[in-house]
C-alpha cells in the first residue's frame, strides 16, 4: 500500500514520476501552478498543451515533464480560462488525473491544490476532495504527495487529513 505526504514547498522539484498541473480546459499555462509549471519545465510543455487542447472540463491530460525531473505532467482541467472551478469539476479533473497516471503506469505522483488559488475554490473543500480521492487510489501508488505553496494551504490539508484518518 502506498503512502500519502503531504509537504510545503514547490512542486516543480518534486522527485515523483509525474506532477499534476491545476488547468484551465484549454490548456493555457499562463498564471499559478500552470505558469510555475512552464517556467521550470520549458515551453515544450506548453507546445504539447497546444496540440491537445482544448480538452472538456473536469477531464485530464498528459504531456512530457520537460526539463522537470518528472517523467510526465498531468493537466488537470478544473476551469475554464477567468472562471472560477466547481466542485464537480475539481472532483472529476482529480480523478480523470489519477485515472491518467494509472494509464501511465505512474507509481509516484504530486498534486497542488487542484482548483484553489487563481481558480477560486476553497482550499478546505479542495483538501477534502483531494485526500478523499487520493485515499481511494492509494492501492494504485507507492506515493501520492500533495505539494502546497501557502502556509494556509499546507495547515488546511495538514488538518483535513488528521480529522481524515480518524
Amino acid at each position: 500500500m502506498g503512502q500519502i505526504v503531504i509537504v510545503q514547498g514547490d512542486i516543480c522539484k518534486q522527485k515523483t514520476e509525474a506532477i499534476v498541473n491545476a488547468a484551465n480546459n484549454d490548456l493555457l499555462h499562463g498564471g499559478g501552478v500552470a505558469g510555475a509549471i512552464v517556467k521550470c519545465g520549458g515551453k515544450k510543455i506548453q507546445k504539447e498543451s497546444d496540440k491537445i487542447g482544448p480538452i472538456p472540463l473536469g477531464e485530464a491530460a498528459v504531456t512530457s515533464g520537460g526539463k522537470l525531473s518528472a517523467k510526465y505532467v498531468i493537466h488537470a482541467a478544473s476551469m475554464k480560462l477567468g472562471e472560477l472551478a466547481t466542485e464537480e469539476n475539481v472532483r472529476k479533473s482529480i480523478a480523470n488525473s489519477f485515472k491518467r497516471a494509472r494509464e501511465a503506469m505512474v507509481r509516484s505522483i504530486a498534486f497542488p491544490a487542484v482548483g484553489a488559488g487563481i481558480a477560486g475554490f476553497p482550499i478546505d473543500k479542495c483538501a477534502q476532495i483531494s485526500l478523499q480521492l487520493a485515499d481511494e487510489n492509494i492501492n494504485n501508488f507507492d506515493m501520492i504527495i500533495f505539494v502546497l505553496f501557502s502556509e494556509e494551504a499546507f495547515n488546511t490539508f495538514q488538518n483535513e487529513y488528521k480529522k481524515y484518518k480518524k
